[in-house]
This record gives C-alpha cells, structure tokens and sequence, in this order.
C-alpha cells in the first residue's frame, strides 16, 4: 500500500501539480482511506520522500557497525555511498522527485531538513571518533559537511543528466576530493622515495592568509 500511495501521488502531481494535489485526492486514486495515509506517511511533503527514513536509519546503523580501527573519513565517505544507492536503484523515481523538489519551495526546505539529518549523523559519528584530538568537534563539523557538500553535487550532477551514465563513479570522484584533504594518507611503500620536504618558517602570530602566502611562494621556488 504504501508503494501505491507514492505511486499515486506522483502520478497526480506530474499530471496537476504538486499544489493542485491534496490528500484525498491521492488516497482516491490509490483506492485506499485517508486513514491508510496518515498511517504511511505524516503529511504530503513525507509522500515525496519515501525513503529518507529507512535509508537514515541504515546508513546511521552502517556507522554503528564501524570497526574501532576504520579509516574514520573513509567510513563516513563510505556512509554517503548508502544514500547514493537509494537514489540509484530507482534512477525515474529519483529524476522525477528532482524536478518537482526544484518547482516547489516548500519542498526544496523539507528536502534541506533531511540533509541535515544525514549530515548530522556523519558528524555524531566523527565526534565519537575524534573525541580526543583537541579541535576534534569543529573538525567533524567541517569534514561531515565536506562529505555531505560533495556527495550532493555529484548526485545533483548526476539528476540533471536524467539518471544517465554512472553515479557511483561520479560520486567516487566528489568524494575522492574530501579523503585526500581530510583523510588519512595512504601508507608508502618499502621501495618508494620520500617527497622533498619544505620547510617555511614564520614568525609567530602572522596571520593565516600570510602563512599560505609564504607557503605557495616556497612551494612555486622549489618547482621552478
């Protein structure tokens, strides 16, 4: 039934609009009672989003699963990868809930409060894990919301091509960006060479901005 009531109110609201559409109107198509709705879903705007509660609710206990040793940024890169199948297993259903969320304001707002929720639950997650590291709340903060920045504009990326081409590659590659910024290097090899390493020295208190400046003119002299 509950397939039913999301099949029936898309198809009412390609066909109507989403405004033009009530409750009734969507329980009369499916062939049910209002009561059978509300017992589904808590209003109209949870009809767009079927699955955001069931995929939370796994990709939160996927984190609860973790090793003690895992690879923290990986893993929570490894949790946006849940999300991203949900969205990939029905590629129309998806496409069409993008362009209806891009028409209605109100759902572009509801759709944002889910994000959150995802991004929060990275962030739980990474707080527990960084719990000893002296900045360790702000730098769970800041990569849950890297990892969240990311994934959504490889999938947005992905929505406007109509679900066409790959979306686990397209994604792999947003994601590839935040590991190689927050993540834990990779290990060197017995054989391998050690990089040059530079050395800029700085007077204390300078400000930020003047530090990567002397860092990015160090850095062009060795390269030159």
């Amino acid at each position: 039934m509950r397939e039913a009531l999301v099949a029936a109110a898309f198809q009412l609201f390609l066909e109507r609009g989403y405004e033009q559409t009530t409750v009734d109107d969507i329980v009369a198509l499916a062939g049910v009672g209002r009561r059978s709705f509300f017992r589904y879903f808590p209003s109209k705007e949870d009809v767009v989003f079927p699955d955001h509660e069931r995929c939370l609710a796994d990709m939160t206990a996927f984190l609860a699963a973790s090793e003690p040793d895992a690879e923290p940024v990986g893993r929570v890169c490894d949790a946006a990868r849940v999300v991203l199948r949900m969205y990939a297993e029905n590629p129309t259903f998806s496409v069409q809930r993008y362009r209806l969320t891009k028409q209605v304001p109100g759902l572009r707002a509801y759709e944002l409060s889910v994000v959150w929720r995802y991004e929060r639950a990275l962030a739980e997650y990474l707080r527990a894990r960084f719990a000893a590291r002296r900045e360790g709340t702000l730098q769970a903060d800041v990569i849950a919301a890297a990892v969240v920045a990311a994934h959504n504009n490889a999938l947005r990326s992905w929505l406007r091509s109509d679900g066409r081409g790959d979306a686990s590659a397209t994604v792999d590659h947003a994601l590839g960006y935040v590991q190689s910024a927050f993540g834990a290097a990779p290990p060197r090899r017995a054989d391998e060479q050690p990089d040059d390493v530079v050395v800029v020295v700085s007077r204390r208190g300078a400000p930020l901005w003047r530090v990567v400046q002397e860092i990015e003119t160090t850095l062009g002299r060795t390269t030159d």
